[in-house]
Formats: structure tokens, sequence, C-alpha cells
């Protein structure tokens, strides 16, 4: 359940553009994977807040998560698959796959790794 509450944080802090609270959310090493929508690849915390306050960053007015699975793997690793559905300004509607790892940290359930994949119809 507190891997579902970390995913429901992201989209709360995000839409309320409270970047330094997403130290809730990410490990400080965090990679984070936006390449599919035409922004780069950050590898730490202090990188990625940085990339979303700049001007050029455009987010959804509203994130939300559902079709939330969480698997172990053999080695330990827990990973998360999601869906995403993103509200723009003019109302405009998108969808996304979250392929997360998460770690348990002295602080609770941290995202370390996110590929966010924009979901396009064909053609």
């Amino acid at each position: 359940m507190a891997i579902h509450e970390l995913l429901g944080l992201y989209g709360h802090l995000i839409d309320q553009r409270r970047w330094d609270d997403l130290a809730e959310v990410f490990t400080d090493d965090v990679v984070f994977d936006a390449t599919s929508f035409g922004q780069s690849v950050t590898t730490s915390y202090k990188d990625l807040i940085h990339h979303w306050k700049s001007d050029d960053t455009m987010h959804p007015l509203a994130h939300h998560v559902t079709n939330i699975v969480v698997s172990e793997g053999p080695d330990g690793t827990v990973r998360v698959l999601s869906k995403a559905i993103g509200v723009g300004p003019k109302g405009r509607v998108g969808t996304a796959t979250y392929e997360d790892v998460v770690v348990k940290t002295p602080r609770g359930w941290r995202l370390s790794r996110r590929v966010a994949i924009l979901r396009r119809p064909d053609g």
C-alpha cells in the first residue's frame, strides 16, 4: 500500500508544483528517462528538479496514476508498472506508461528509476 501511496503523492506534488517536496518521492540518485516526451534522461534528484523548474519543461495540469502493478524480482528488485493520465492546460488528455524501480530507504519507499513512455496512436 505504501508504494501505491508513493505514486499518488507524486501526482499531487507535481500538480501543485511543489518541486522541493518531491524529495519525498525520489532517491537522490534517481534516473528519470523522459526521452519519449522529447526530454533528456536525468541522473539525480537535483538535476531532475532543476530541469522541471526550467521554463521549457511542460507538465500537465493534472496527473492521475492507475493500473498499478507491483512485483518483486528474484534479485529483490521491486518494480512498478502503472498507467498515467494527464490533463493539459487546454483540456487535452494524454496517457503514458510508467516503468519504475522503487527502493526502501530509511525515509520510506522512493522511486530510484522511472521511465515515462508516452502512449501514441499508431500512424
